[in-house]
């Protein structure tokens, strides 16, 4: 859904997806109400769950601009006990996200792409990583820019290098570039 490969407005089945996964439909709709409670997806009354639609441009932008301010009030805060651990860390999920990249899997893309981001954020405060997951559930990613998804991970390579340098100002220009 956050990778834009489910179309807004098209219905989602407890039944289909707890035998896609095989698991009884209970966990599903469990994960569904939270999904809904996310805003990523939306219950209609007689029409079922359905995947949520996509910002306009006014408010996608108004989303930009508090996820970027978020994700850099995040760093600002974390960098300074910023340690080896915190580093191998970052170096595994960007590792995740280029095996996704250069497999082309767009779910796995998506996934380790926001698990990237939100590694920081969630180093920062629990409270800023509910706020930073609200925000970008809400949002579609823009991944039909690319013409090769191992530019995703090429955008992410200078943001990780700068967080291991220390250099914050590096990082955030860097985090401007890549949530457009």
């Amino acid at each position: 859904m956050l990778s834009g490969q489910w179309e807004s407005n098209q219905p989602v089945r407890e039944h289909s997806l707890a035998e896609r996964f095989g698991i009884s439909r209970g966990p599903i709709r469990d994960a569904l109400l939270q999904l809904t409670q996310e805003g990523v997806l939306i219950y209609r009354q007689n029409k079922g769950v359905r995947v949520g639609s996509p910002p306009d441009k006014e408010d996608r932008d108004i989303l930009l601009k508090l996820r970027r301010d978020l994700e850099i009030h995040s760093l600002k805060k974390v960098l300074p006990n910023w340690n080896s651990e915190d580093d191998a860390h970052l170096n595994r999920l960007l590792e995740n996200l280029n095996l996704a990249s250069e497999k082309s899997d767009l779910p796995k893309v998506a996934e380790s792409d926001l698990a990237l981001h939100r590694y920081w954020v969630s180093q920062a405060s629990k409270e800023m990583e509910i706020i930073w997951l609200s925000i970008t559930v809400r949002m579609r990613m823009t991944y039909s820019r690319l013409t090769n998804y191992m530019e995703i991970y090429q955008e992410h390579e200078p943001i990780v290098d700068a967080i291991h340098r220390r250099d914050l100002q590096a990082a955030q220009s860097w985090i401007e570039k890549n949530i457009i």
